[in-house]
Formats: structure tokens, sequence, C-alpha cells
């Protein structure tokens, strides 16, 4: 939730208040509380911000929804702003300043120019991450493809607006756009219609945009203030709904009040044109795209650019792919209740053998209170489930029957493992199932397969390559995380984290530690280096505890080490042959389990020392960010 407002005058003047109202006053007049208050309302639980840079705000706020909808902050995001002009405050300070239109109206970029002329209002975009759009089938009505912020700094006066900031604010943002200035058809700009900031707009706009453009390619320049009037904090994101809806209905609107370009630009120092007409939007080999400018008095400035939305990928009606396994929830408030329960849902199928399991299950996850007391039948066929219903009814147990209760303490943990817990084909059913999974994975893929050289995808679902650790790594790292959005698409959400060796790596991705761009590349480098570090060197869990094998280690710390603390009493050693056999050794004669370990170096050992100066190097290349969910610290047992 990302709001733009401007401080508020509510309850200016106010001398007294009633009761009921005198201990809302401070909440209520506070802008910082707008808001958490709509985030209180809609029960929102990420990120609040209200912003207020004046009259620039909504833009902002837009720009600071995008980057923390890039870092993994939050899935969704609101952004806008909102002016409500309680009192006449604002028209007496402007004014004073000769700021104020007399007939009220914005006559941007107009000869006529003499002021600006206010109004109220409020605008909200949501917004997400494309891919995520595409995945979940939401209208998708325009792109943000890069957005920039900047300061005016110690130009020629606090609240003048300074010509210089604003053709770097939009640099900068085509350059988040990967565009150049020749690439956008038309800007919304601030163009509130006074004497000062119009020209300095304009001649910032001929600078930049105005350059290398074919003749009959002009930039079209427009400004939403000529229609509704200057809404402040929500001017930004009024310029953004109305490019939306231009682009969307293929016309430039006219901007009004402009008989006569004004005469303090020169106009043909660029290809610019006033939109004092409108105009059709004549489709092109590329998607439409136009830029939104916003200028604060308080010297921030804000460019965003916006594009056409890509076309909807129409895919032909298929029939669903049937789920391999099919799960029927039921819960009563007592065992009992439990067992009359799954009785009376056995009935109800059996009096309607053509229902189809997949809407059985769904309303039962779905319509359903859930009980304290619970159970699970599972099955691939309609008989399956009965069978397992049935035993519930009876008391008895059964393959497909899972019962129990949820626990009152605690949270939910999710355990990511390392590697030795990978299979050629892990995955596969999951891909052809779920299209949360298949997206996931193939997102993962999109970063990965350029690291590795070769796809991960053919890797992971054919390939005996899979076990060599260059290919492990990245393979296990790209299932873990499919394997969680395809449970997070579910709605379950963990309350903290852990992973061992790899699956650390993911748990920081998941967490919001890593971006997904950061994190293939910490993962590819370190399957690298881990493979070419020196070959040979088991690894061996013992039926023994930390204490119990210290004493071993004595002497030898270059030779071996302790790789991992499974359990109290599962301890792994990793190193040289003989050192690593004679420890064995001691353990077996002591009637001690031991498992040598299917790996083809010593990790977690002195033999990875050799890789930690490039590691290291490598790692200082990434941008870590506080975790959105806590994590365990595999090396403490504390958070991280």
């Amino acid at each position: 939730m990302f709001v733009g407002s401007i401080s508020q005058d509510y309850v200016s003047g106010v001398a007294e208040a009633s009761d009921e109202v005198q201990g809302h006053l401070m909440t209520g007049n506070t802008s910082s509380v707008v808001s958490g208050r709509v985030s209180y309302t809609m029960g929102l639980e990420g990120p609040a911000v209200t912003v207020d840079t004046a009259c620039s705000s909504s833009l902002v706020a837009l720009h600071w929804a995008i980057q923390a909808l890039r870092t993994g902050q939050c899935r969704y995001a609101l952004a806008g702003g909102v002016t409500v002009m309680a009192t006449p405050g604002t028209f007496i300070g402007f004014s004073r300043q000769r700021g104020l239109a007399a007939d009220a109206r914005c006559k941007a970029f107009a000869d006529a120019a003499d002021g600006t002329g206010f109004s109220e209002g409020v605008g909200m975009l949501l917004v997400e991450r494309l891919s995520d759009a595409r995945r979940h089938g939401h209208d998708v009505l325009a792109v943000v493809r890069g957005s920039a912020i900047n300061q005016d700094g110690a130009s020629n006066g606090l609240t003048a607006p300074n010509g210089p900031s604003q053709q770097r604010v939009i640099q900068q943002a085509l350059a988040d756009a990967r565009l150049t200035p020749r690439d956008v058809d038309a800007v919304e700009a601030h163009g509130t219609g006074t004497t000062l900031g119009d020209p300095i707009e304009a001649q910032a706009l001929l600078a930049t945009y105005g350059q290398g453009r074919p003749q009959d390619r002009p930039l079209y320049l427009g400004s939403i203030k000529s229609n509704i009037g200057h809404t402040q904090a929500a001017a930004g994101v009024a310029g953004i709904i109305k490019m939306v809806q231009a682009m969307r209905h293929g016309i430039l609107p006219k901007t009004l009040h402009v008989e006569r370009p004004t005469t303090e630009v020169d106009w043909s120092a660029g290809q610019v044109a006033l939109l004092t007409e409108a105009r059709q939007w004549s489709d092109t080999e590329r998607a439409r795209r136009a830029a939104v400018s916003s200028f604060g008095i308080s010297g921030t400035n804000a460019h965003v650019v916006l594009e056409q939305a890509p076309a909807a990928e129409e895919t032909p009606d298929e029939p669903g792919t049937p789920l391999p396994v099919v799960p029927w929830v039921v819960s009563g408030r007592t065992q009992a209740a439990l067992r009359d329960q799954a009785a009376r849902l056995a009935a109800h199928v059996r009096t309607r053998p053509t229902t189809d399991p997949h809407d059985t299950a769904l309303a039962l996850a779905t319509t359903r209170t859930h009980f304290d007391h619970r159970a699970v039948a599972t099955g691939t066929t309609p008989g399956e489930l009965l069978t397992a219903l049935d035993a519930l009814a009876e008391d008895t147990t059964s393959p497909r029957l899972v019962t129990g209760r949820p626990a009152k303490n605690g949270g939910l943990a999710v355990v990511f493992p390392g590697q030795g817990t990978q299979h050629t084909g892990m995955g596969r059913d999951l891909y052809h199932h779920y299209p949360a999974y298949a997206a996931a994975f193939d997102d993962v893929c999109t970063h990965l397969d350029p690291l590795l050289g070769r796809s991960l995808h053919d890797l992971v679902h054919t390939s005996d390559d899979l076990h060599q650790t260059r290919y492990t790594q990245p393979a296990l790292f790209a299932y873990q995380v499919a394997l969680y959005r395809l449970t997070e698409s579910w709605g379950i959400t963990p309350d903290h984290l852990i992973g061992h060796s790899i699956g650390e790596v993911t748990a920081a991705h998941i967490a919001g530690v890593l971006t997904l761009p950061d994190a293939c590349t910490l993962v590819a480098t370190r399957a690298r280096l881990m493979q070419n570090a020196p070959e040979g060197g088991p690894m061996v869990a013992l039926q023994a505890t930390e204490d119990e094998v210290l004493p071993h280690l004595q002497d030898r710390t270059h030779q071996v080490s302790i790789a991992a603390l499974n359990g109290p009493r599962s301890t792994v050693i990793a190193g040289d042959d003989d050192a690593v056999e004679d420890i064995t050794r001691h353990f077996e004669d002591q009637g001690r389990k031991t498992k040598w370990l299917n790996v083809s170096h010593a990790f977690h050992s002195p033999h990875m020392d050799n890789v930690l100066e490039e590691f290291t190097t490598a790692l200082s290349h990434l941008t870590f960010h506080p975790p959105t969910i806590p994590i365990v610290s595999n090396l403490t047992g504390e958070l991280a």
C-alpha cells in the first residue's frame, strides 16, 4: 500500500470538538495514517507507506511500489494519491504569490497561461509483476516499463522547478525502461499552467524527447490539468489513468485552453507538438508508449514510462489434466463427529456416482468449516477415496487415510534439503499437472539456463547428468522454489524457513534476501566452483553425537571435519579417505550405524577451501535485503 497525500487540514481552526470526536482528531488529521487506515480496513499486511513529496507524491508512490514488487516484498501493491481541500488555505497562499489562474483554468503550455487551478481527487492503481498477472489470468491494462525519481537540489529557489534535474529524471526513467527517447510517442506533462514552470518543463522535454526524432513522428505533449485542474498529490496518478486509457482506445486526447503555444519556448529546438486537437494513436510495429511527469513543489521529481498492454495469449480450450492424487478433507468438533462426517460424505457420494471427485475435493476444502479433528482421504479413483472414508467411519486404518489435529502452539516451518535428494524426473508430474509449479519452474530456468549453458528443464526431467554437482544444485534450487510456489498458491505460508547447503540459498530467496536473478547467479557460481574442487574424498553419516566425534578430529582438522549435524545423534564427516575411514571404523567397532554417502566430492570439508576466494568475490556483487519471512540459521540455530 503506497499512497501520496499532502498534509491534511480537516481540523484547522476547530476550537472545540465533541467528546466522541476528540479522541480521533490526531489520527484523523495525520497524513501518515492514510496508508495505515486503508491497510487496516482491507487487512493488508505488506509495506504501507504514505508519501508526501507534494505534487509528485502519487508517482513517487508508484515508483516505490514497483521496487517493492521487484524485491519480493509483496505480490500485489496499491499505489496512488489523494487530495482533499477542506479549507481555502492553499488558494489563499497561492493567490498571494500570484500563482492562481484568474478563471481557475490550467492553460498548460499556452501563451495565455496565467497560473494554475486547484482541484481535488483520488486515484488508485493495482500493480503486480507482469509474469504473475499472466499466470493468474488477470487483465493487464498497461505495463510500467521504467520509472525514476530525483531532487532539484540547490537550484535557483526551493520551490522553483529545475530544468537540468527534469532532464536527468527523464533520462534515468528511460534507462530503467531500456528505451531511447524516440521509442516514446507522447508525454503527459506536469503542465500546471504557470508562467514559470511550463516553459522550464517544455525546454526539458525538447532537450530530451525532442531530439533525433523523425519529423513525421514528433513527441505529442498534453496535460490532464487542463481538463480537471491540478489535483496535487493525485496529479500523477490522474496522468497515469489518462494515458493508460489513451493507449487502450488509440486516441491522444486534446489539451484544452491552448489558443497559441507559449512564446516563452523555442518550439523549433526539437520535435515536440502540443495536442491542441485530439489525434488518433496509430498502430505501429511496436507497442504504444507514453510517459508521465510530476514535479513537486518540494523539489522531488518523478517520471514514469508506460507501455501498451501485451496482447493476451490465446490458448485453445483444452480439458484439464487430471490430478494424479485427489484429497478429500473432512473435519469435526470431536473424533465421533469426524467419523460421522466421513460416513455421511461416503453415503452422499455413493448416491451420486457421476460427481467429479475433483469438484468434491474443491468443495470440501473451500466451503466447509475446518474443525479441530481432521482427516484427509486420498486416492486416484472414487473407489479408493470411498475405501479411505469407510476406514475413517469405522475407526480403522488405511494407507490412504491421514488423521490428526492442528498444533495449538508454535507455527509452520518449511525446510529445504541439500544435495543428495535429487533424482532424474523429479517434479515431472508436478510440472504437467500444476500450472503454478510449471510457471515458477520456468521462471527459474529463464535465469539459470544462460548460466548453465544448457536447458535445466531437460536436465531435471530426462538426463542422468543431473547428478553432476554443477547441475544438481541448480536443479534442486529450481525444484524447491517451484514446489514452494505451488504450496504458496494454495494459501500455505510458513512462519519460519530453514535450509541445508543449497537449501539455505533457496530459503534466502524465498524470504526475499536475494532476488531471483541474484539467487540464480549465486547457485550457478556455487555449483560450478564446488564441481571444480578437487575430486574424491568421502562423506559418511555416523550414529554419533557431535561431542563423540570432536575428539577424533584433533590434530587433523586440515584432513577431516564435521560436514553436517543432521540430528542429536546423527553427524556427517567429510575429508581425506584415510582420516574418514579411520573415524568410521572406530564407530563401527562400537556397533554404531554408518552410511557412506553417494557424492563426488567431500563437501563441507577442507577440500572446499580453495574455492572460497572466488566464491567470496561472487558474493560481493550481489544485493542482500532484510528477510520478509524469518530464517533460522543453519550455523547457529538462531534467527538470521
